[in-house]
């Protein structure tokens, strides 16, 4: 009778598959419960956000009202995305920071693009 270690790569409890190249490793397959609970958590987030995006382009909202609320959930829509579905949310700061900053500082440059136009057909 064989008795199995709890290393064991045939353990009739682990979950993965053979690899089919030449090796033809069993890569254990690792399921957490807790990030497909997130992940379905995160998708339901986005759902609601995105139905109440589609439900207020319909209503007598003011244009630019309107405008700034789409910005603002899309942002939201963004962050959990990127932090979640990328991973972003559990890597170390500076990875975070890198990618983050760039992001800001292409707004900011869009954000003084927008406003310098503005003023110049103001005062032309």
């Amino acid at each position: 009778m064989a008795d199995h270690k709890h290393g064991d790569q045939h353990d009739d409890k682990k979950h993965g598959y053979y690899t089919g190249d030449i090796h033809n490793q069993f890569v254990e397959e690792h399921v957490d419960p807790k990030s497909v609970k997130s992940i379905w958590k995160t998708f339901w987030i986005l759902l609601v956000i995105t139905l109440f995006e589609v439900g207020i382009a319909f209503t007598s909202i003011p244009h630019d009202i309107l405008i700034v609320i789409f910005i603002v959930l899309t942002i939201v829509k963004a962050y959990y995305i990127v932090a979640f579905f990328m991973h972003l949310k559990h890597e170390n700061s500076p990875l975070r920071y890198s990618i983050i900053l760039p992001f800001v500082l292409i707004l900011y440059l869009i954000v003084m693009a927008i406003a310098e136009g503005n003023y110049l057909n103001l005062v032309g």
